[in-house]
């Protein structure tokens, strides 16, 4: 339960994702904040307009999926490390996921990473498709893996020097 352990349940997770018809469309952002607090530099990044919060800055933001592209620009703002971009139409048998990720040594393109999902637990290794920098003031970088289709909504981390 994520208010215990910071870990969102199926329930949390169905309010968040984009529809089926959605994913289907093309790459798109998922933001997992589920917390009310004062941030909204993901507002401020989107070039599309695809991401609110209403008039509070402590709602929690809120993406318009038809309006997303899937760039990422949201990926390398968010402090809080919560939003991904999946792509299911990168191939007839794998997904691209767009991981946040702050740690070094960053893996590198063509390396395999030990993906994790939301509780930490091994899902395998996949490709390093891309590394994208958050620029010379954000330490945030982007991580593109390429995953089996049925692990896309699943896979959210990467082991920190898991590389191969």
């Amino acid at each position: 339960m994520l208010i215990n352990d910071g870990i969102p349940t199926k329930e949390d997770l169905a309010k968040v994702f984009p529809s089926e018809e959605r994913l289907a469309q093309g790459p798109v952002s998922v933001i997992e904040c589920f917390q009310k607090i004062p941030c909204n530099p993901c507002v401020k990044a989107c070039p599309r307009g695809a991401i609110s919060m209403g008039c509070d800055i402590n709602n929690v933001p809120e993406l318009d999926a038809e309006k997303c592209n899937g760039c990422g620009l949201c990926i390398l703002r968010c402090p809080g490390l919560a939003i991904f971009v999946v792509d299911k139409t990168y191939s007839e048998d794998f997904a691209l996921v767009k991981l946040p990720f702050e740690y070094i040594p960053l893996p590198e393109k063509g390396q395999l990473a030990q993906g994790l999902d939301r509780e930490g637990k091994p899902l395998g290794w996949f490709e390093v498709v891309q590394v994208i920098s958050g620029g010379k003031t954000n330490m945030t970088h982007a991580i593109a893996l390429k995953v089996p289709q049925e692990l896309a909504m699943e896979v959210r981390n990467i082991e920190v020097g898991g590389y191969r």
